[in-house]
């Protein structure tokens, strides 16, 4: 795992083998990190990471300025792992959570101004609930975007609020934004 860009880039990091992630691929990343840079402004962002493996969109979102970034993720092993990337790195605005996505965005007060959600393809039609309990428990704040990296047979292109939608491979990222219309969602 690379860190791309900014005040981190070029560190390596070497996750434990037996992680249940699935890591988005620097290809990606760059490209996803690309695409946001034309549209937001990386410093001063609060950041959250839902179901977060490896960390590298975290650590790739502070060594680009954020201002603070939330990876939550259930698996112990993946904690560990953000956790001592945050202790090698000396990084003070990362607040790691264990515990499931979906039971933290019904708990949380905190509004966002990105939400990345990379879940693990099995959770399949589960998927579309991230973008329901987000919007449901208004979890952006207004303006906010929110990614949703899912297979390109789980469909996202009836959800409203969506802006655009990227496909690398078999992945697709699903680009929301709060308060934007799109004339294909079923309301």
């Amino acid at each position: 795992m690379r860190i791309i860009t900014g005040r981190f880039k070029g560190r390596v990091f070497y996750p434990p083998p037996n992680l249940p992630a699935r890591p988005t691929t620097d290809f990606a990343r760059t490209a996803i990190f690309n695409i946001l840079a034309n549209i937001t402004d990386f410093e001063g962002l609060h950041v959250l990471d839902l179901f977060a493996g490896t960390g590298a969109i975290s650590i790739e979102f502070i060594s680009r300025g954020a201002a603070h970034v939330t990876p939550v993720d259930k698996d112990h092993r993946c904690v560990q792992f953000i956790k001592q990337m945050k202790r090698e790195l000396s990084i003070t605005n990362l607040d790691i959570y264990k515990m499931d996505a979906f039971q933290f965005l019904k708990g949380c007060a905190e509004k966002y101004d990105l939400i990345f959600a990379g879940p693990p393809y099995a959770l399949d039609r589960e998927i579309r609930k991230i973008h329901e309990f987000v919007f449901r428990y208004e979890r952006l704040k207004p303006g906010g975007i929110l990614i949703i990296e899912h297979h390109k047979s789980t469909p996202m292109n009836d959800l409203p609020f969506l802006i655009d939608q990227r496909e690398y491979g078999s992945s697709v990222f699903s680009f929301f934004k709060n308060g934007e219309h799109n004339p294909n969602a079923q309301v």
